[in-house]
């Protein structure tokens, strides 16, 4: 098992950026290699990536959901096994740092070869740093669901 934990500084207020991160749906405007994430109920989401022209399809569970705070998942039954959590801490009424940990388990010589070379810290740093242009841009959520799980 694998893990990498990145963080960024977003400048908006912490409720602006659970929020957006509470917008599953969005995810592949500001996610490479995420084609499609579907909501099928408050906590479980399907997914749709290719990444290195490698397509996958796979459920994810969320298990921890905290408004304001946290939203923790895993991946279940077929696909890569992976599982994570996603936090938002605010520095203060208009920045919030968000810090994604997640574990997973390379599936493959491909997988973990880019592993080995910080393909997947690399990734996970794109995409925060995309997340954060996307709600700095916008300057406020999509939507928002801020339900307890």
């Amino acid at each position: 098992m694998s893990q990498v934990k990145e963080s960024i500084r977003v400048d908006v207020p912490v409720r602006t950026a659970y929020d957006q991160w509470t917008q599953f749906e969005s995810f592949p405007q500001f996610m490479e290699g995420v084609e499609r994430i579907e909501q099928r109920t408050d906590s479980l989401t399907h997914w749709v990536t290719k990444i290195a022209g490698v397509e996958r399809e796979f459920d994810a569970r969320i298990t921890e959901q905290v408004p304001d705070e946290r939203i923790a998942w895993m991946t279940v039954g077929r696909g890569p096994e992976q599982a994570g959590v996603v936090t938002f801490q605010p520095i203060d009424p208009s920045h919030t740092q968000v810090t994604l940990v997640m574990d997973f388990d390379p599936d493959g010589m491909a997988e973990t070869v880019g592993d080995k070379l910080g393909f997947v810290d690399r990734q996970v740093k794109g995409d925060l740093e995309r997340f954060k242009h996307f709600i700095e841009d916008r300057g406020s959520e999509t939507g928002a669901w801020r339900g307890r799980i």
